[in-house]
């Protein structure tokens, strides 16, 4: 899978500060600043909704243009969403050209289940160096044959086409552990109860001292 040219219309952004951004944001608008390759940064208003929509998808490549004028190639730098209603705060873009290798964080998938054992990600994501108008959406691993006590490392990946990994081939990705029993699971739980009322009469000792204090 790759990613592919999601366009976008965006407009030059002339009013600075919290109260214009507020402003945008209440007309559905985003603002966003896009750079790179020597150029100076270009402040400008993308639409909220569209943009909402291609920022789902990781690493996505967005065709800008800017008042109708040419389109530039960008990938998302830095995107700052409101902590509590998810809307886009402020995106910045860094421009790219075709045929760019871009180093980018690609998320891990995990296909099938195993036969026993629990999967241990050790790692969410993969740092790829890849053509930016080819950014693979995701790298998928096939866990079904796997067996408890193997492992999964970097050079262990199959990697799409044109995609490179530049770290250690023996970076750990995931693991299989062997499964917890009922018993095992049963004793930590009253491990954990049991250290619980044990700080909780420590706490209620040093009260009492406190108060006979």
């Amino acid at each position: 899978m790759s990613s592919n040219e999601i366009k976008i219309a965006g407009t030059s952004r002339t009013e600075f500060g919290k109260g214009a951004a507020r402003r945008a944001r209440r007309d559905g608008l985003v603002p966003a600043v896009i750079y790179g390759h020597g150029s100076e940064p270009v402040h400008i208003n993308l639409p909220g909704h569209e943009t909402l929509l291609a920022l789902r998808t990781a690493n996505a490549l967005l065709s800008i243009t800017i008042d109708g004028g040419k389109q530039q190639l960008a990938l998302p730098k830095q995107v700052q969403r409101d902590p509590i209603k998810g809307f886009l705060d402020h995106v910045d873009l860094i421009v790219v050209r075709k045929g760019e290798k871009v180093t980018v964080e690609v998320p891990l998938v995990i296909i099938g289940e195993v036969k026993e054992g629990i999967v241990t990600m050790d790692q969410q994501t993969i740092a790829l160096e890849a053509e930016a108008t080819n950014i693979p959406a995701q790298v998928e691993i096939d866990v079904t044959t796997l067996e408890v006590g193997q492992q999964i490392t970097a050079g262990d990946l199959t990697l799409p086409e044109g995609s490179v990994f530049p770290g250690e081939a023996d970076d750990l990705i995931l693991s299989i552990a062997a499964p917890i029993s009922e018993e095992a699971l049963e004793a930590s739980l009253e491990a954990g109860e049991g250290d619980a009322a044990a700080a909780a009469s420590a706490e209620e000792d040093a009260a009492a001292e406190g108060d006979a204090e």
